[in-house]
């Protein structure tokens, strides 16, 4: 049935060039895969540790200023350098 016919060798053992694509495309498909969800898991930890920074830096100028270390202009200016 599958002898070296018209198609030869190539339909004896699968489809020829053919065979070579499925497991490449299947490795990109992974690979990308794979890519954006590490993409996620990024962005999600820049963008969910970025309001706790910003909380404790003004919670330390705030702190500053009830030592009264700074004054008024200067806690002003800086909380707006912060937001």
């Amino acid at each position: 049935m599958f002898g070296a016919g018209r198609y030869g060798f190539a339909m004896a053992h699968g489809f020829g060039w053919l065979s070579w694509v499925a497991p490449i495309a299947m490795i990109v498909f992974w690979a990308l895969f794979v890519a954006a969800i590490i993409m996620l898991i990024v962005n999600l930890a820049r963008h969910g540790l970025k309001p706790v920074r910003e909380n404790v830096a003004l919670s330390i100028l705030r702190e500053r200023y009830a030592r009264g270390e700074i004054s008024k202009q200067e806690f002003d200016q800086m909380r707006k350098d912060i937001g």
